[in-house]
């Protein structure tokens, strides 16, 4: 009280009635000091001290900052800049843009992180040419073959997924914010891989710096930004406590740490954990420097108690905010000597919703930096017009098809003022190791104890022959199957909707034949093929195509009793194949559909296949219900034992081993159910299941297994998924009355 009357008393005039003798010049003296000392305290009282806010990286458990903040929102602490890194980047760049910390809960909640870290699209977000030459290969194994050697990509992930949320959380359609322009100092810091510097952002693309301070080595892509290859901050400057301090001239600075603790000694034993355990490391001696500046009686150290929590665990982050809120919660008393009244606190709110940007209507649209590819194929899956105010959500949708496309490093965008206009201006960045590639599969297929199959395979893909995106494709194929092929794509048009296709192919092969469930007889079978093809595509869909194909096959009889002619045969005659694929993965689909339907005639021998098959699979919580029919006939003639329909193999009547059955048609349909047991790590796409079926088929016309008539019953149980090396699964199969069989499977089909 008597700061605040002093702080209105004009001290000259008060004590302009008062004379005081010569000696009592010390207590004049005394006087004067403590108003003085008064006046300053009122002073004082009237600014508060300016408060900077220092948010540490730490991965997944960096959503501990968001309930730091909506304690400071609640008790009106007014905050003056702030910096962060990694993680913390992403909550100090979305808190200067305005997010409020409950928009950010929200929009933390909602994102899909175990989608968000892996940069394969869903299938129905990948071009069908690339989807199809996907199939054949491992994921991952693609590298750059050119001029200048062999390249790879510079990490698990790229990014692509991130940095579109980025995009998405600070409203990058309505214009790109820019780090000098926010109503909030906000500083991020990253690492320039190639010297170890620490970069600091405090002007430029907010959405870059938060993405480049993200970066994850190792797990995330470096970001190129400047002329700097930048990675994760958290590497020099995890809790950038120095930075904050300078950058408003911060009285006091409130430190948030949320960095992992160093792993125990017995912990640290799969290369993965010691990778870990370096990076923690340098963490941790960077972030012990940083607390170590702190001023014990004015600053305010944090760190939430976050045990149990790791740094890939996203899918927690609301129970980790929450543990950040419980521990700003027990320092309020600390909180509250910063705070403003209620007036004061909405007016420095207010200043972000000034700053917000409204939707902006686009103008125009540009696509920039192309040297391959044609930017007609990009626009093809644009659809924001002219005029249209768009969400993020639909730019979203749209870049993600351009990235599946498979040519580019990754898709951004941004919305710019040009000439008064409002410009979309889409930067696919191709990648640095294309346009030609190298890729790898291999396949281990086994019936435990009655056969095995291992072959490796390699393709040399060209892309971008020419300005419509012409590709070749050479494949071949050691092992017990060999196989060598060329195959032409030859788009006819810039949005690449109609192509012309001619490939060659020869495969080597075995085939066993049955009888009562004794293996006969062991054929060599050597396949050659020719196929001139037309067709146009539904989008990521499928497609449609027609030509001519000729066949020569060639059975030789190696082992058993001669079941079948040792002869060459030739066929040819026109086919149309169909194909529709809305799964959302590769192998082990959790939702979608297909189907395909082909139509052979053959001109030579005067026979047709007809062969149509449908399947679908629908999720419910941790449980995968998939279904299959599949028919093949003979319209018109016989097939021929060369052409015939087969029966049996791994969820294809599993009681059978592979083709063990075979006639002139063929009817089979089965349901399965499966359960998610576990997940890939954070970046790998895929999950592990248990899973069980029931199979029913039925083959008319029969060329083997002349006893088995009508329909056939089976069931298999497995565990099984998608990983890193394509297809895995450990199976049973039984027939009832008939016979069991163990089945192994790596690889790709």
């Amino acid at each position: 009280m008597l700061a605040e009357h002093a702080a209105g008393i004009d001290l000259p005039r008060a004590l302009k009635p008062f004379r005081f003798r010569r000696p009592m010049k010390p207590m004049r003296t005394i006087l004067c000091c403590l108003l003085a000392m008064l006046g300053a305290h009122a002073s004082a009282a009237e600014s508060p001290p300016r408060v900077a806010l220092v948010l540490g990286g730490g991965g997944a458990r960096g959503a501990a900052h968001i309930g730091v903040l909506e304690v400071l929102e609640r008790e009106h602490i007014k905050v003056d800049c702030v910096a962060g890194t990694s993680m913390g980047a992403l909550v100090a760049g979305a808190y200067a843009a305005g997010l409020t910390p409950a928009q950010m809960r929200t929009q933390l909640g909602e994102a899909d992180w175990n989608d968000m870290f892996q940069d394969n699209p869903t299938s129905t977000e990948l071009r069908y040419r690339n989807y199809l030459i996907s199939q054949q290969f491992l994921p991952g194994s693609e590298m750059g073959f050119g001029k200048a050697g062999v390249q790879y990509q510079s990490g698990v992930v790229v990014g692509q997924k991130i940095k579109l949320f980025f995009n998405q959380l600070v409203h990058a359609e309505r214009g790109d914010p820019q780090i000098e322009a926010l109503p909030l100092p906000v500083a991020l810091i990253a690492t320039d891989i190639g010297t170890g510097e620490r970069v600091v952002f405090r002007d430029g693309s907010l959405t870059q710096a938060m993405r480049a301070s993200m970066s994850v080595p190792g797990l995330l892509a470096p970001l190129e930004y400047r002329g700097r290859k930048l990675v994760d901050g958290g590497l020099v400057d995890n809790l950038p406590v120095r930075e904050a301090r300078e950058l408003c001239k911060a009285d006091v600075v409130i430190a948030v740490n949320v960095g992992s603790p160093l792993l125990k000694a017995e912990e640290v034993g799969s290369l993965l954990t010691v990778s870990a355990q370096m990076v923690n490391i340098l963490t941790e001696q960077n972030v012990t420097q940083s607390i170590a500046s702190l001023d014990k009686t004015r600053d305010i150290y944090l760190r939430p108690d976050l045990n149990g929590i790791s740094a890939g665990d996203f899918a927690r982050n609301a129970e980790t905010a929450d543990r950040g809120r419980v521990a700003a919660e027990a320092i309020v008393p600390q909180l509250r000597r910063l705070a403003v009244d209620q007036a004061a606190y909405l007016a420095w709110r207010q200043r972000f919703d000034d700053a917000a940007l409204p939707p902006r209507r686009i103008d125009a649209i540009e696509i920039a930096g192309l040297k391959h590819v044609n930017p007609e194929v990009v626009k093809r899956h644009i659809t924001v017009k002219d005029g249209q105010a768009p969400d993020t959500s639909q730019i979203r949708r749209d870049l993600l098809r351009v990235y599946g496309d498979g040519d580019y490093e990754s898709v951004d965008y941004s919305v710019i003022n040009e000439h008064d206009k409002s410009v979309l201006r889409i930067t696919p960045i191709e990648k640095p190791w294309g346009p030609d590639y190298l890729r790898f599969g291999l396949k281990l297929e086994s019936v435990i104890g009655k056969s095995a199959n291992f072959g490796l395979r390699g393709g040399l893909h060209k892309t971008w022959l020419n300005s419509y995106g012409g590709e070749m494709l050479l494949l071949g194929e050691l092992g017990q199957s060999s196989a060598l092929g060329l195959e032409l794509y030859q788009p006819l048009d810039p949005a690449q909707r109609f192509f012309f296709q001619p490939q060659i192919s020869y495969r080597r092969t075995q085939q066993s034949l049955y009888v009562d469930n004794w293996n006969l007889a062991e054929y060599q079978v050597r396949k050659g093929e020719i196929l001139l093809a037309a067709g146009t595509s539904f989008g990521s869909s499928g497609q449609i195509r027609a030509g001519w194909s000729g066949r020569e096959y060639v059975y030789t009889l190696e082992t058993g009793v001669p079941l079948l002619p040792e002869e060459r045969k030739w066929s040819s005659g026109p086919e149309v194949r169909l194909d529709i694929d809305n799964f959302d993965r590769l192998y082990f689909p959790q939702k979608g559909w297909s189907f395909s339907g082909r139509y052979f005639d053959s001109a030579t021998y005067r026979y047709s296949k007809l062969s149509v098959e449908a399947k679908g699979a629908w999720t419910w919580r941790d449980f995968v219900l998939n279904g299959q029919a599949r028919h093949i006939s003979s319209p018109q003639g016989r097939l021929p034992y060369y052409d015939a329909a087969t029966l049996g193999g791994f969820r294809n009547l599993s009681g059978y081993v592979n083709d063990q059955i075979m006639g002139d048609s063929l009817s089979f349909g089965s349901l399965g159910v499966e359960r998610i047991i576990g997940r890939m790590p954070l970046g790998l796409r895929g999950d592990m299941r248990l899973g069980a079926t029931m199979e029913a088929g039925r083959v008319d016309g029969r060329m083997t297994e002349l006893n088995r008539q009508g329909w056939l019953t089976s069931n298999a149980l497995y565990l099984g998924g998608e990983t890193p090396l394509g297809i895995m699964y450990l199976g049973w199969g039984h027939a009832r009355n008939s016979s069991s069989h163990w089945y192994l499977f790596i690889g790709t089909p």
